[in-house]
């Protein structure tokens, strides 16, 4: 090996080590340091705004999907005091008047009822639901009590009657069901006092 072949390999070396000994320098340390920390930090906010944008859609969604199902409340709330029309107008022609009814009055009774049948069907068909509250615990999310009476039929606590239907669209109440709860059965009458028993019964006549 040549003399100058030799001394340039040296000066590859000291120029290696000295490229080396630069690299760990306090200054490229700390400079190292704080790159890292910012992409650290880039990282972190990256991740939060991603956390946000899907809070963002779930919340989106959510809006959207109560708006498709609360969106016809309103509507809904008007149709019910249709339905009641149309139930009450069926509650006044008693069963026996329907049999004795001539032909015409049996078709518009008949008529009546699909109709109510139809608009209970299309209201379910939009989430709307009637509250089967009879012989029901009362729940003051979905009764709204306006009289209690004794019944031997349901224990206290129970809807005993049912004064005006309610109505639930999806997991809200739409309307509470006006209800009579059931206080239990009524206590027995106290018996009739016995001939002579009575408080100044037992009167002596011949004083």
């Amino acid at each position: 090996m040549s003399d100058k072949k030799q001394a340039e390999e040296n000066q590859q070396d000291e120029a290696g080590q000295a490229s080396s000994k630069s690299e760990e320098s306090p200054d490229n340390i700390d400079t190292l340091a704080a790159m890292q920390a910012e992409l650290d930090a880039a990282r972190d906010r990256t991740l939060r705004v991603a956390a946000e944008l899907e809070n963002l859609r779930k919340r989106s969604e959510r809006d959207v999907a109560d708006a498709r199902r609360y969106g016809m409340s309103r509507f809904a709330e008007d149709m019910l005091s249709v339905a009641d029309n149309l139930a009450r107008a069926l509650d006044n022609v008693p069963e026996e008047a329907r049999k004795e009814a001539s032909q015409r009055m049996a078709q518009l009774v008949e008529g009546v009822d699909m109709t109510k049948k139809s608009l209970h069907t299309a209201l379910e068909r939009h989430g709307v639901k009637q509250i089967n509250a009879k012989g029901e615990k009362f729940d003051h999310n979905i009764h709204q009590a306006v009289a209690q009476i004794p019944s031997s039929e349901f224990p206290a606590g129970v809807v005993a009657e049912v004064i005006q239907p309610g109505y639930v669209i999806g997991d809200r109440t739409l309307r509470a069901a006006m209800v009579a709860v059931s206080t239990g059965a009524s206590s027995a009458p106290a018996p009739a006092p016995e001939p002579g028993s009575a408080p100044g019964a037992n009167v002596d006549t011949k004083a």
